[in-house]
């Protein structure tokens, strides 16, 4: 598996970049790189209100939540949540939140 590090941290990521050992890794730092990557230049309360959405629903169900109960949770129209994150819930959200890699339609 390849890694990169950012800010003296090493990460192991997969071929798409997402952290290979989920949440077990993930970390301020992480965020910091995908803010970056994803070309967000401030993370608002918004921006943490799908991450902790994103994580907490996982913890209890072992993936990641269709985008239809991540708008519905959060209360962000879809459009909202490709607006805090411009590649979109599964690839920028999910990686953000150190979620592995959706398998479904995020």
């Amino acid at each position: 598996m390849p890694t990169l590090e950012h800010n003296g941290k090493a990460f192991t990521v997969d071929e798409d970049g997402f952290l290979t050992t989920g949440m077990e890794e993930w970390n301020t730092d992480w965020v910091e790189y995908v803010k970056g990557v994803e070309g967000i230049s401030d993370l608002t309360d918004e921006h943490w209100k799908v991450i902790n959405t994103l994580q907490e629903y996982y913890k209890k169900n072992g993936i990641a939540p269709m985008v239809r109960i991540l708008s519905k949770t959060t209360g962000f129209p879809l459009k909202r949540i490709y607006e805090l994150f411009p590649s979109g819930p599964g690839k920028g959200a999910c990686k953000m939140a150190g979620l592995p890699k959706p398998t479904g339609c995020v």
